[in-house]
């Protein structure tokens, strides 16, 4: 078993969280506004009862961002899991179908798919790691001198108080970030560095957040409002969610 030193986990955090700092503000600069009006639920928005444009845009807005952001950020924390597992248990990334890291402790070799947290997926998406599981384990069988592979589902945050789902171990939170790491107080010893410079990362999103939130609220008004300001939530909707064209036979 080796070790990490906070160190080197912060030489490992400061280039990598830049990098998603970065990617965040260029998925907002690039944004079409009418790209986000197609994704996003406009009955859920109506349900909610909101009527300016602003609010509206804003929400939308948000809702979008969110859902990218979890994305790019998982990606992060996958590859500082896996940088740390390496160090003390030289874990590896897989080139297994679906599965993220594979380490060998005490005797034992873990297949491991990780997430960020663990509402992770649907009935179909955890059905299909599973089988990713099962297929991964036929394969490194051959390799593994006492045939023990355990399969694990590791999640970045969170909490699972019956993490033996049979087929595999679902760890969250500190449990996962102790089982890379052999460190209890990890989860908590990563988030200081994790936050470096987001103060000033933050505030230049915010600056053109802002500007954003401005040239689409004026590009909806145009298109999504009448001469009074009323949203016009007919024509919303079949932006939305209207057929394209005639179905040809």
């Amino acid at each position: 078993m080796g070790k990490v030193t906070k160190k080197e986990i912060l030489d490992f955090i400061e280039p990598h969280i830049q990098i998603f700092h970065k990617r965040r503000l260029e998925n907002l600069l690039r944004l079409k506004f009418k790209t986000i009006l197609k994704k996003k639920n406009p009955y859920l928005f109506k349900a909610k009862n909101i009527i300016t444009a602003p609010d509206l845009v804003k929400s939308l807005l948000d809702a979008y961002l969110s859902s990218q952001e979890e994305t790019i950020f998982g990606g992060f924390l996958e590859e500082l899991a896996i940088f740390i597992c390496n160090k003390v248990y030289i874990g590896k990334k897989s080139s297994a179908e679906g599965i993220d890291l594979e380490l060998d402790k005490n005797g034992t070799k873990y297949i491991v798919t990780i997430k960020s947290g663990p509402n992770w997926g649907n009935s179909q998406q955890i059905l299909r790691m599973k089988d990713n599981f099962r297929k991964a384990k036929r394969i490194l069988g051959t390799n593994v001198s006492n045939g023990k592979i355990i399969a694990v589902n590791g999640c970045c945050y969170g909490k699972d108080n019956y993490p033996n789902k049979g087929d595999y171990l679902k760890l969250c939170g500190q449990t996962f970030w102790e089982f890379i790491s052999g460190n209890e107080n990890l989860y908590i010893e990563i988030i200081e560095p994790i936050g470096h410079k987001a103060k000033e990362k933050n505030e230049k999103f915010l600056e053109e957040y802002a500007k954003v939130i401005n040239k689409f609220t004026i590009e909806f008004a145009k298109d999504y409002c009448d001469s009074s300001g009323s949203i016009l939530w007919d024509k919303l909707v079949k932006f939305n969610s209207g057929n394209p064209g005639k179905l040809t036979h």
